[in-house]
């Protein structure tokens, strides 16, 4: 974030961020809520539309998949370079609306997977999550210094995604797969530490404090998501 933000840029705010008994703790848990919030979002709609049938519609849409990618990545995009201009209630709104489409194309795995299989993976994701959000919690080492790691990661799956549109990468799927586990379990201590910085930076400022907030909701959101994508594809057992 620019720590030169103006301060009278910004929107109205919760008062009770502003209240000198914000703990860290307490800070952290509205954080996560809104990650909880997200996630729960995303899961049920996934699972309303495949089991009323639905996401069949839905996905007979022509060029459905490249409208919902290109609808996600620009609310993304949107609620990144605007998070110190716009409210406190317009990145709130902008994170769900990302959960909802992100609901939309999940749909497809309720229709590809047994559900009782898409439950235990969730349950995995769950565990590997919490495990690495709590050593990012309590851990005295400094892991800004995982992000050159961090980031080489991200450019060998965004690349390997890229050839696996062209080349058949099947032989090499198992191993990306555990590349894509290990980078955002990272991702997860990383993002996690990155919550007690910004409680420490932003604990004057309310508005800020806030909009921090969401933003680490929205980086806890795709680190589970991800996470959980990348452990289905390890995992998963498609249906016959």
């Amino acid at each position: 974030m620019d720590n030169n933000y103006n301060m009278n840029q910004y929107g109205s705010f919760d008062s009770s961020y502003a209240q000198p008994q914000l703990t860290l703790n307490r800070y952290i848990a509205r954080t996560y809520a809104w990650m909880f919030l997200g996630l729960m979002v995303t899961f049920l709609l996934a699972w309303a539309l495949a089991a009323t049938g639905a996401v069949f519609y839905l996905f007979a849409i022509p060029s459905i998949t490249i409208i919902l990618l290109v609808a996600e990545i620009a609310v993304v995009l949107l609620f990144s370079a605007r998070l110190h201009k716009q409210s406190v209630g317009v990145s709130r709104v902008l994170f769900l609306v990302y959960s909802l489409l992100n609901g939309l194309v999940f749909s497809v795995y309720f229709v590809l997977f047994e559900v009782a299989n898409l439950i235990a993976i969730f349950g995995l994701t769950a565990l590997f999550f919490g495990a690495f959000a709590l050593y990012g919690r309590f851990t005295k080492t400094d892991l800004s210094r995982l992000w050159p790691l961090l980031i080489g990661g991200l450019i060998f799956l965004v690349v390997a995604a890229i050839l696996s549109m062209f080349i058949n990468m099947t032989a090499l799927e198992r191993i990306i797969c555990m590349v894509g586990i290990v980078i955002f379990l990272c991702f997860t201590a990383y993002d996690n530490q990155k919550i007690k910085a910004n409680y420490q930076y932003f604990y004057h400022d309310a508005a800020l404090l806030q909009k921090a907030s969401i933003y680490s909701a929205m980086e806890l959101y795709l680190d589970f998501i991800n996470l959980f994508l990348y452990l289905l594809r390890f995992l998963g057992k498609a249906k016959n």
